[in-house]
C-alpha cells in the first residue's frame, strides 16, 4: 500500500509572512495594555476603556471593508499600508496624554491593524495545504500568540521601568521597519495555484464534518457572509471568548494595582503563553479528531477562568484564571478559525479572514468598553465576574456552530 507524503507546511514565503505576523502582533500588543493605563492618569477610568475601544471598534469597521481592497490592491499593498498605519500614529503619543488624541491615535492603530490582519490572515490561508490546515494556522497562530505573549507582559513592564514614551516609541519602529520584508510575499495567488486550492478542497469530505466545501454555497462578500450561519455562530462563540480577552489585556494591571508590582505582568504573561501552547494543542488535535469538538472545553475554561481572575485579592486565583482562560482562548482561536476557512472556496478565504478577526476584534471592544462604563459603578471585580458570566450564556450556541453547512 502506497503512503502519499504529506505537504510541508513550512515554505519560504511563510516564514516571510512570519516575520509580518511577528511585527503586527507587537505593534498591537505592546502597548495595548500601556495606553489605558496613559490615558487614566489624566482622564480616568471611561477614557482607559475608550481607548483600546476606539482601536478595536475602528479595527471591526475597516475589517469589514478590508478585503475588497486587499481584491483591488493585492497582498502587498495592503500589508504595507497596514504596518505603517499600525506604527507611525503611535509618534504623536510622545507628545501628547490629551484624551482626544489617545483615542484619535488609537482609532488610526485600528485601521492599520484591520488591513494587515485581513490581507495577512487571506494569505496565510493560502500558503498553508488545505489538508493540513488547522496544523499550519496554529502554527502560524503559535508564532503570532509566541510575539504576545513576549510584547503584552513587557510593555507593561517597560512602562514601569522606562516610561511610556519608550513603549511607543518601539510600537512605532517594529511595524514599520518590517514593511521592508513585504516585497518578499506574493503580490496575489497565482491563477493555477488558486484552481488546484479549490480542486483539493471540492475533494475534502473528512469523517469529522468539518471540512465539507462540496456543495457549500458561495459567499459573495462580507455581506453574504454574515448571512451564512456556517460562518457565523462559530465567529459568535469565538467573540464571547475574545471580550474577556479586551477585559484581562485592558483592566488586569488596573484591578490588581494594589498588589504586588509583579502581578500584572506575570498574568498576562500566563495568559499569553497558555493561550499560544493550547492553539497549537488545538491544531494538531482538531485536524485528526474534529475540530467542533473542541469548541465546548474551549469556551468552558475561557468563562471559568475569568470567573477566577474576578478574585483580584487573590495572586494565586488571578495567575491560575489568568492561565485557564488563556488555555480556552487558544482553543477556541484555532478552532472557530479553521471551522470557517472549511466551510469557503479559497476565493472567500478574505472574507472569512474579515469576519473572524472582526469576531475577534468586537468582542475585545465590548468586553473593554462595557468594564470601563461598570467598574466604576461596581469596582473591578464584580465587573469581571458579570463578563464571565455572559461569557457562559453562549454556551447554547455550540450545537449550532458544530453544523456543517
Amino acid at each position: 500500500m502506497s503512503v502519499v507524503a504529506r505537504p510541508p507546511i513550512v515554505t519560504g514565503a511563510l516564514l516571510v509572512r512570519m516575520a509580518t505576523v511577528v511585527a503586527s502582533s507587537i505593534g498591537f500588543f505592546l502597548p495595548f495594555s500601556v495606553v489605558p493605563e496613559y490615558a487614566e492618569r489624566s482622564a480616568g477610568p471611561a477614557v482607559a476603556g475608550a481607548a483600546n475601544a476606539a482601536l478595536l471598534v475602528t479595527t471591526v469597521a475597516v475589517e469589514l471593508a478590508a478585503p475588497a481592497l486587499v481584491a483591488r490592491i493585492g497582498y502587498r499593498w495592503a500589508l504595507g499600508l497596514g504596518l505603517l498605519a499600525l506604527g507611525a500614529p503611535t509618534l504623536v503619543l510622545l507628545a501628547s496624554s490629551d484624551a482626544a488624541v489617545v483615542i484619535a491615535v488609537s482609532a488610526l492603530r485600528g485601521v492599520g491593524f484591520a488591513i494587515t490582519v485581513v490581507a495577512g490572515g487571506a494569505l496565510t490561508a493560502e500558503l498553508v495545504p488545505a489538508e493540513r490546515r488547522g496544523e499550519g494556522l496554529a502554527l502560524v497562530g503559535l508564532v503570532s500568540g509566541v510575539s504576545a505573549l513576549v510584547a503584552l507582559p513587557t510593555g507593561s513592564w517597560l512602562a514601569q521601568v522606562a516610561g511610556y514614551g519608550v513603549v511607543f516609541a518601539a510600537t512605532a519602529v517594529v511595524p514599520i521597519v518590517s514593511v521592508l520584508t513585504v516585497p518578499f510575499l506574493p503580490g496575489r495567488p497565482a491563477m493555477a495555484e488558486r484552481v488546484a486550492a479549490v480542486k483539493r478542497a471540492a475533494g475534502v469530505e473528512r469523517a469529522s464534518g468539518v471540512e465539507r466545501v462540496a456543495g457549500v454555497k458561495r459567499a459573495a462578500g462580507v455581506g453574504a457572509g454574515l448571512r451564512t450561519p456556517a460562518l457565523m455562530w462559530p465567529a459568535a462563540i469565538f467573540a464571547a471568548s475574545a471580550a474577556g480577552t479586551g477585559v484581562l489585556a485592558t483592566f488586569v494591571p488596573l484591578a490588581v494595582r494594589g498588589g504586588p508590582i509583579w502581578l500584572a505582568p506575570a498574568a498576562l504573561l500566563a495568559q499569553s503563553a497558555t493561550a499560544a501552547l493550547a492553539r497549537w494543542v488545538a491544531g494538531r488535535a482538531g485536524d485528526r479528531r474534529g475540530h467542533e469538538r473542541l469548541l465546548l472545553p474551549g469556551l468552558l475554561m475561557s468563562a471559568s477562568g475569568l470567573a477566577a481572575v474576578s478574585l483580584t485579592s487573590s495572586s494565586v486565583s488571578v495567575l491560575a484564571g489568568a492561565a485557564v482562560f488563556g488555555a480556552g482562548f487558544g482553543v477556541l482561536q484555532n478552532a472557530t478559525m479553521t471551522i470557517m476557512y472549511a466551510r469557503v472556496h479559497p476565493e472567500q478565504f478574505s472574507t472569512v479572514s474579515a469576519l473572524w478577526n472582526a469576531a475577534y476584534d468586537s468582542g475585545m471592544a465590548a468586553g473593554a468598553f462595557a468594564v470601563g462604563l461598570l467598574a466604576p459603578l461596581t469596582g473591578y471585580p464584580p465587573a469581571l465576574l458579570l463578563t464571565a458570566a455572559l461569557m457562559a450564556a453562549t454556551l447554547p450556541l455550540i450545537p449550532r456552530a458544530r453544523r456543517s453547512p
